[in-house]
């Protein structure tokens, strides 16, 4: 048999063989595979999802620094700023929790704010994250610099002024999409003269005995905020029913998974819970992990509710308008004006059987209006009629649009223009086509509205931190989904939404206040989908900027060792102990 020639000329019997010729420009990098280049990370904003970063990056990453800016004088997020009378979670308290630092004497089933927020800096101070943090510095600005790989930030220090420059390798965005509200959109906001509120910055002073209060918007704050008003006179001021749905234990007791569970454990008939049931969570921690997982369960197992003309809707929508009318009265003006004929499930389903009672009582009157504008006196409505009242309190909401409050310059331009003009999409609500090197909590189609953000953040918080790792150990300087990626993911949340109730026609935040409109603010799919969908790095949907000018994508693979046998301390037989499992 006929040898090979070395440099390829003849080949078996004849034939010609071609061989790769090597790059004489290339050489080995003599490094172990596995080594991690130093990298700087730059958070925004230290709410939940900004300490889970935090954490998740110390776990699993080596060779960085991270700095989190954030706006306000302390961490906390959202629940450092929302202290309206009633403010507290939606979302059972237990499920409302870093999976990995459980609090075991929540002191109601639905947390009030002050109590989250206290977790919250609990959590960062036992961690030890402080030193990560940077309160009361606001991001003015952040362009993307093709040449270094690099973010380069301008930062603005809230309590001396003055600016600074700032870069980052990977910027993470956890700002969180209700938190930048928004007054009514009505004429002359100035004019009134009595108290203006928003419920986002409530006066700690505000004292609203013997007033005359106008409350406007009937979403899950102001269906919170009412019943904790106790004025002369107050009129409600909405231009939408909305569902207010019974109480979630009630109904899990009837049919849900945690009946047993709920009817082992003691609350009063504002949901505290009893001294004997925290008592009993803290000394039994198998009675409560058994309460946390069957709770958990519970928020999971909501999403077949919202599938537009399924029986679970047709079921659920029945009992919630029999439960709307009984705690009603029966009053027929209350009930037209309140029960929505729009699916269960359009607009965000709020418990609030107190602020049905408080509907009924005389003192109340409720206006299901647009406001046309502010006056010197009150406010005036469409119909022309006018109110006169010593306070008005706007418990109106947040902006949704996702368009971000600074510049955010990549590839294509501002991210402020694009997502003003267009539809804003992002891959799996995480990362943005022309956006190198930049993640965010809760973006676009994001499952906020799915139950605990703490839980979902989690998830978020190992996707983004799995992806960084891979750039800092395969040699990657940059990295962002291709938009012919991220243009298939929209495509297929636009088709799948007209299944569910939320892309039913009605005003909501969850279609960025509008009645029609493409759904920006949920997940295609259930909660355990979303959780699902993020377990595996798709690489075939991402465009890679090779360190070095990408000469080679293999250059990572090193100097033939690894840093699995060269760490020391490390178990270099690992792959002994390893089941044959596939996730």
């Amino acid at each position: 048999m006929a040898q090979h020639n070395v440099n390829g000329v003849n080949g078996v019997n004849g034939a010609t063989v071609k061989t790769p010729q090597l790059d004489a420009a290339y050489t080995v990098r003599e490094k172990p595979l596995g080594t991690a280049r130093h990298v700087r990370i730059v958070g925004i904003g230290a709410g939940a999802s900004g300490l889970n970063m935090i954490r998740t990056l110390r776990l699993n990453l080596n060779n960085y620094d991270v700095v989190v800016y954030e706006k306000n004088a302390d961490v906390g997020g959202t629940w450092l700023e929302n202290r309206y009378p009633g403010c507290r979670c939606d979302v059972p308290s237990h499920s409302y929790q870093f999976s990995w630092r459980q609090k075991k004497d929540w002191t109601n089933f639905f947390a009030p704010a002050d109590e989250i927020g206290e977790y919250l800096c609990r959590v960062c101070d036992e961690e030890g994250m402080r030193d990560s943090i940077k309160t009361s510095h606001q991001v003015v600005s952040a362009q993307w610099n093709e040449e270094d790989g690099q973010w380069q930030l301008t930062i603005r220090d809230l309590e001396t002024g003055d600016e600074f420059s700032d870069y980052a390798n990977f910027l993470v965005n956890g700002t969180g999409i209700l938190n930048n509200w928004k007054w009514p959109d009505a004429e002359g906001l100035d004019a009134f003269e009595g108290t203006l509120i928003h419920t986002a910055r409530w006066p700690k002073d505000f004292d609203h005995t013997g007033k005359t209060i106008a409350v406007i918007g009937n979403g899950s704050t102001g269906v919170q905020v009412l019943p904790e008003l106790q004025p002369e006179k107050l009129y409600h001021i909405f231009r939408t029913p909305t569902w207010v749905v019974p109480p979630r234990i009630q109904a899990w007791k009837i049919m849900g998974q945690a009946g047993e569970i709920l009817s082992k454990i003691g609350l009063d008939a504002k949901e505290n819970f009893s001294e004997e049931t925290i008592e009993k969570f803290k000394a039994d921690p198998e009675f409560y992990r058994e309460f946390v997982k069957k709770i958990e369960v519970e928020v999971n197992n909501a999403f077949p509710i919202v599938l537009a003309n399924s029986p679970v809707q047709a079921f659920a929508r029945g009992k919630v308008v029999e439960y709307m009318t009984a705690v009603l009265g029966g009053n027929e003006a209350l009930c037209k004006a309140l029960i929505p004929d729009f699916p269960l499930g359009c607009r965000r389903m709020t418990p609030g059987h107190g602020y049905l009672i408080a509907l009924t009582k005389p003192n109340v009157e409720i206006r299901r209006s647009g406001v046309k504008r502010f006056v010197a006196e009150g406010i005036e409505l469409d119909s022309g009629e006018i109110l006169k009242v010593d306070a008005i309190i706007c418990a109106t909401g947040f902006e949704t649009s996702f368009r971000p409050r600074f510049p955010i310059i990549g590839r294509d331009g501002n991210l402020q223009d694009r997502w003003e003009k267009e539809t804003p999409k992002a891959y799996m609500s995480c990362a943005v086509a022309g956006m190198p090197n930049y993640f965010t909590f809760f973006g676009p189609n994001a499952p906020i509205g799915h139950g605990s953000v703490f839980t979902l953040s989690e998830h978020i918080a190992k996707y983004i931190t799995g992806v960084i790792k891979k750039c800092q150990t395969e040699g990657i300087k940059a990295i962002a989904p291709s938009r012919e990626a991220v243009d298939d993911y929209f495509e297929h949340v636009t088709a799948f939404m007209p299944r569910t109730t939320w892309a039913a026609p009605g005003r909501s935040w969850f279609k960025n206040g509008r009645a029609d409109g493409p759904v920006t603010a949920l997940h295609p799919g259930s909660r355990i989908h979303f959780f699902h969908m993020l377990e595996r790095f798709r690489g075939e949907d991402w465009e890679y900027v090779y360190e070095g000018g990408g000469r080679n994508r293999f250059a990572y693979l090193g100097n033939g060792f690894s840093t699995k046998e060269l760490t020391p301390g490390v178990d270099s037989t690992w792959y002994l102990d390893e089941p044959a499992t596939v996730r």
